[in-house]
């Protein structure tokens, strides 16, 4: 079976920086977009970033442009993302997802789930002041 574990979230001052990692796992012969989300206390979910199968695409969030930088290693199925300058409007929990039915992305939300079927339990990245 799919298993999505995400790992890497902690406190951090803000201006620090912090390197996200996801493994995927089960889906090792699909040609599969991922994507990282994250949903802060009393807020939706929202679109951070994404990337397409081969890598060729990436999208970032407004809010995050410039600051994150989102990779993969199929080789290792995972999914990375380095955040930098982070700042406290960063404090959330953040997801990892699979799209097993599209090799490319975007952050245009298709349903609350971003299209995405495969999820990771999630890793809370905290930002002090």
């Amino acid at each position: 079976q799919v298993q999505v574990v995400e790992s890497g979230g902690g406190l951090v001052q803000a201006g620090g920086s912090l390197r996200l990692s996801c493994t995927a796992s089960g889906l090792t012969f699909d040609a599969y977009a991922m994507g990282w989300f994250r949903q802060a206390p009393g807020k939706e979910r929202e679109g951070v970033s994404c990337i397409s199968w081969s890598g060729d695409s990436t999208y970032y969030a407004d809010s995050v442009k410039g600051r994150f930088t989102i990779s993969r290693d199929n080789a290792k199925n995972t999914l990375y993302l380095q955040m930098n300058s982070l700042k406290p409007e960063d404090t959330a929990m953040y997801y990892c997802a699979a799209d097993p039915n599209n090799e490319y992305c975007s952050l245009a939300p298709r349903d609350p789930y971003y299209g995405m079927d495969y999820w990771g339990k999630g890793t809370l990245v905290t930002i002090s002041s």
